[in-house]
């Protein structure tokens, strides 16, 4: 395993955001939900994608909060622009279970 720095660790922008919306994505090539996340007013609101649909509905989504990185450049995948990268883990099956905060925190909450 590769040590970093305190300062690496520091340029890494992991913050809370609340996923309003949550949709199939059948353009993906692997099985995911497109999805909007607010992650408060100084954010604001971004799209992302994300392969968990083996784990989680749409419709249980909603509302959820979850932990991302919101300071990697754009990356186009398939037809959308992602904003964000969406953490989780890969549980023992390989399916990914999102990191989410155990209790409620504000939006735009930074992870240190």
């Amino acid at each position: 395993m590769e040590t970093i720095e305190w300062s690496g660790f520091l340029k890494v922008e992991l913050r809370v955001g609340r996923i309003i919306a949550a949709e199939a994505f059948p353009e993906a090539r692997k099985p995911a939900y497109r999805l909007k996340i607010d992650f408060g007013p100084e954010i604001g609101i971004r799209k992302s994608s994300a392969q968990i649909t083996a784990l989680y509905s749409p419709e249980e989504l909603i509302g959820k909060q979850v932990v991302a990185v919101v300071n990697f450049p754009e990356k186009q995948i398939g037809p959308i622009m992602s904003q964000c990268l969406v953490t989780g883990f890969h549980d023992a099956s390989g399916n990914v279970s999102l990191c989410v905060p155990e209790h409620e925190v504000p939006l735009g909450t930074r992870l240190m």
